[in-house]
């Protein structure tokens, strides 16, 4: 069926416009008849975020999402779209997209007085009804609200003329969505200006009596730590947002990996063949969860989810270029590529000031220690393993993220205590491939994995130089 291009078609045809509260609302409960997943992608949050932001959008409030960086503010604000109309009708050429019906602007006021039933309209899309805006120091009141337009002021036109106003990001998105990231970072000039916006949802520019009565929906993110009583928002603002949801980082290791994998590259089609076993997984994303609660970490900013993801895709690279460089067909990322995500951690956490600048990797490192120590005991009991542990004694093993596979065959047929532990490992491990081509990458991760677990739960002694690391057999069980 064709599209109403005028508003008497539009009337004809019994379309009603709702407000965008009310459009949102509508479709929400459609898509929660029909178990629609509201957020594609966001995983952790369908038994604490989720039902806190449907009841929002339920009640028709502005929303604000409170939480440490990297944990999705922004993926939510920008789903946000999908719960609106595929599109809406508006009126030709106007700048904020007013009703045809009912018309605020005085230069579309003037269209229909004109042209009547016969104004033309223009159908906008779902996308063009979603503005985004970082919030930051040098916003102004212009840039948000309006501003009066000089040149049409030079024209000949009075300043009390409506006409004369350009109009800023809040009235252009009339009937639709605005999303302001980390909003306390408005001067608070700028935030006192949202007050009539939120409250009586209407625009005053330049102290001139013309008042818009706009139909937005405003949605927010901020930092808990800027929105206490000392923070940086002011409280009248924070009074008058409707619902305040506050985000988290994942709860457990399972969903934190299934963000690692929907959003890491790890389709590396370049003729090598990447496979990285579930445990290498578990280190990322451990790492991540025990740096959440270390002391050595600044905890105010959190660690964002982008530093598992980022040590994941950097864990594949370089297994991607030691196989490269090896004349391998297959890579396999092993323990001591770890030494390589202290250059993707860095910018995603902030030290605690009393840790000095040389001691971040070490700090990085114990953590990663224990990430492996924790995961391997998941596997291995080291206890039911003794024997084997003690016939370890004398012997060395070197291994180095720049070796080739081919020594650590040598050491699974050689050495049957390592080999009994390894098999040990793989039984408990469902993902580990059977394809021979995979094989001696394989047993090079799983060899790393078990020495450094070794290690961790302090059966090995462990030296590093040079970039590679040689464990031995301790002489006095601890």
């Amino acid at each position: 069926m064709q599209k109403p291009k005028t508003v008497k078609e539009l009337r004809e045809s019994g379309y009603k416009v709702v407000s965008v509260k009310d459009e949102m609302r509508s479709n929400l409960i459609v898509k929660l008849r029909q178990h629609t997943p509201l957020f594609p992608g966001i995983v952790g949050y369908d038994d604490t975020v989720l039902p806190q932001i449907e009841n929002a959008i339920l009640s028709r409030h502005d929303i604000l999402l409170l939480g440490l960086r990297g944990q999705a503010k922004t993926r939510i604000l920008r789903s946000l779209i999908h719960l609106l109309d595929e599109e809406i009708p508006v009126i030709k050429g106007c700048e904020i997209n007013d009703n045809p019906f009912h018309p605020v602007c005085k230069a579309c006021q003037e269209r229909v007085n004109e042209h009547g039933e016969y104004t033309e309209i223009a159908w906008l899309l779902r996308e063009e009804r979603y503005r985004e805006k970082l919030a930051t120091p040098d916003v102004t009141v212009a840039d948000l609200i309006g501003e009066i337009d000089l040149v049409k002021v030079a024209e000949g036109k009075y300043l009390s003329n409506e006409s004369t106003m350009h109009f800023g990001l809040i009235p252009r998105t009339n009937r639709g969505i605005l999303a302001i990231n980390e909003l306390p970072d408005l001067s608070q000039k700028i935030q006192v200006s949202l007050f009539n916006v939120l409250e009586e949802r209407d625009i005053q520019i330049r102290g001139y009596p013309v008042r818009l009565s706009l139909d937005v929906m405003i949605v927010c993110s901020a930092n808990p730590e800027d929105y206490t009583n000392r923070g940086r928002i002011v409280t009248p603002l924070k009074d008058r947002i409707g619902s305040v949801v506050t985000t988290h980082y994942p709860l457990t290791r399972e969903d934190g990996i299934m963000i690692i994998e929907q959003n890491a590259w790890i389709d590396r089609q370049d003729g090598i063949k990447v496979t990285v076993p579930k445990y290498i997984k578990e280190i990322t994303e451990e790492i991540s969860h025990i740096a959440r609660a270390s002391q050595e970490i600044n905890q105010s900013s959190g660690v964002s989810a982008r530093m598992s993801i980022c040590n994941y895709e950097t864990l594949i690279s370089n297994s991607e270029r030691r196989a490269i460089q090896m004349g391998e067909t297959c890579a396999v990322p092993r323990i001591s590529d770890l030494r390589h995500i202290f250059t993707s951690s860095r910018g995603k956490i902030e030290f605690d000031p009393t840790i000095e600048e040389n001691q971040d990797e070490e700090v990085l490192r114990t953590i990663s220690r224990e990430a492996v120590k924790k995961v391997f005991n998941q596997y291995l009991n080291v206890d039911e393993y003794q024997e084997e542990i003690k016939m370890l004694n004398n012997k060395t093993f070197l291994v180095s993220d720049e070796m080739p596979s081919d020594p650590y065959v040598k050491i699974m047929s050689e050495d049957k205590e390592v080999s009994k532990m390894v098999d040990a490992l793989q039984n408990k491990m469902n993902d580990i491939p059977v394809e021979k081509e995979i094989m001696p990458p394989m047993y090079a991760s799983l060899i790393e994995f078990l020495l450094e677990g070794l290690h961790a739960n302090r059966k090995l002694n462990k030296d590093i130089c040079a970039n590679k690391t040689v464990y031995t057999r301790k002489r006095i069980e601890i």
